[in-house]
Formats: C-alpha cells, structure tokens, sequence
C-alpha cells in the first residue's frame, strides 16, 4: 500500500479515488492534482512509480493545508469564535447546533449530554 503524507492508500483504488483518502483532498483537488502532474486519473495506486508518489507529496506539500494543519486550524478558528463571544462560539460552547436547526424536538443527542453538567 503507497503511504502519502501519513496515510495508508489501498492498491486496489484508481488514483483520482485514492487521493481522496488524505484528509483535505476530496475529488476536485484529486482532480487537479492528476492535471497538473499529468497522471491518468485512471490508473491504479500500485501501478505509480516511486517519483510519481514523490510528485505528488511535493505537490501537495506546496500548494494544500493537509491531515493535522487543518485540525488545528479548525480548533484555533472555534477557539476564536468562543474568545470573541460571538454567537457560533457560544453556541459551540454550550454543545449546541449553530446553524439555524430547530432544538426543540431535534438535537436531544447535543443538549442533553451537555445539561447534565
């Protein structure tokens, strides 16, 4: 199984799928990243050649947040958010939704893990 930035891709997955494995990478970035190095998106992961693998790394190393930069940015901006007192950060501090969904018949999972404190 190739490893990429600390991420097992199985053999038997074509490498427009496979990069989609590595957290920050979903389909359109796989997509553009088999243009720009001009890998056949068809292609299976285990027929890359090491430089091919080595290419891809690097291009996603120079040009992509991946795997922990973008939990930690995700921690940092809800951080944020609950400093300020703004009303997403209290409601993330309270372990509510914050989107605008209903809680009155919804969300009994969020709210009552969190009341009983």
């Amino acid at each position: 199984m190739p490893r990429l930035l600390n991420v097992q891709i199985p053999n038997e997955k074509r490498v427009l799928i496979g990069l989609t494995y590595i957290p920050g990478i979903g389909l359109s970035r796989s997509k553009l990243i088999c243009k720009e190095l001009e890998i056949c998106h068809k292609v299976y992961m285990k027929e890359l050649t090491k430089k091919q693998l080595s290419k891809i790394d690097n291009f996603v190393r120079q040009h992509f947040k991946v795997g922990p930069k973008i939990k930690t940015d995700i921690i940092s901006n809800i951080k944020h958010l609950i400093n300020i007192s703004s009303y997403r950060g209290i409601r993330h501090f309270k372990g509510l939704p914050l989107r605008g969904q209903r809680t009155k018949t919804n969300a009994k999972t969020s709210r009552s893990s969190r009341m009983a404190i």
